[in-house]
């Protein structure tokens, strides 16, 4: 992949330029990981580096700087935008222990939303990105989410923000809970951060539920499973395929 920077100044670029290096040496093994494992044939053309306020104003009008434009990745490395972002989906509810989490966040979790945008392209999902799609949407953002994470994070660090999010959903789902997993997104990105977060939190969770306590950390038997979702024709949501309509996540 070609790497862009996209920053109004030279000293932008430069007080990024050593995060970024990092962060695209790592990429790499993660790219080679998605071909040999899950099935990541047509790679994005590139990735374009760039500020918090750059992707969000101009590149996009989306409020989360980092996403991906048919073939391109785009996404800031400034881990204190970052940081400030995520502290903003607490929605000001007084939960320190998770503020101060965010206040620190690792290089690492920063890593794993690129390594989100790249996994979409796996060809392992059924439906091509981008698109609009109706069904089982949470199963590819879920897997987006657990695949780099599994794989880019510690141990310590996965079980942390496992847990810090199982505790967000649990904040949050007086408020959004009355919503079906099958409706990830639709409440379309004009809504609040926590809502439009609530649904990539639950989605995150239950593929980690399905692959760690239903598939014994079988990752291509979920994914075999989702195809055989597709094969049979859909004929209930996918949500009610693999059951968790039956369990609290």
């Amino acid at each position: 992949m070609k790497h862009i920077y996209a920053f109004e100044e030279i000293r932008e670029y430069e007080k990024f330029q050593n995060i970024i290096q990092r962060f695209s040496k790592r990429l790499n093994d993660y790219q080679f990981l998605l071909e040999e494992e899950y099935a990541l044939v047509d790679k994005p053309k590139g990735v374009v580096w760039t500020s918090a306020e750059a992707a969000t104003t101009i590149f996009s009008d989306l409020p989360i700087p980092a996403f991906t434009n048919k073939d391109t990745i785009y996404i800031t490395p400034d881990v204190k935008a970052w940081r400030k972002l995520f502290i903003q989906q607490l929605d000001g509810k007084d939960l320190p222990h998770i503020q101060r989490f965010y206040e620190r966040l690792s290089e690492n979790h920063i890593l794993t939303i690129l390594g989100h945008e790249l996994t979409h392209h796996s060809d392992l999902f059924l439906d091509e990105f981008g698109d609009d799609r109706e069904d089982g949407i949470w199963f590819e953002e879920g897997m987006c989410e657990y695949l780099p994470r599994k794989n880019l994070l510690t141990e310590g660090e996965f079980e942390t923000i496992s847990a810090i999010e199982k505790e967000l959903v649990n904040v949050f789902t007086e408020a959004y809970g009355d919503r079906s997993l099958d409706e990830f997104g639709s409440n379309s990105y004009t809504a609040s951060l926590s809502s439009i977060m609530f649904d990539y939190w639950r989605s995150f969770l239950s593929i980690r539920y399905l692959v760690e306590e239903c598939y014994e950390n079988n990752i291509k038997a979920v994914f075999e499973e989702y195809h055989k979702w597709d094969i049979e024709g859909r004929v209930v949501s996918l949500r009610e395929h693999f059951g968790l309509d039956k369990v609290s996540i």
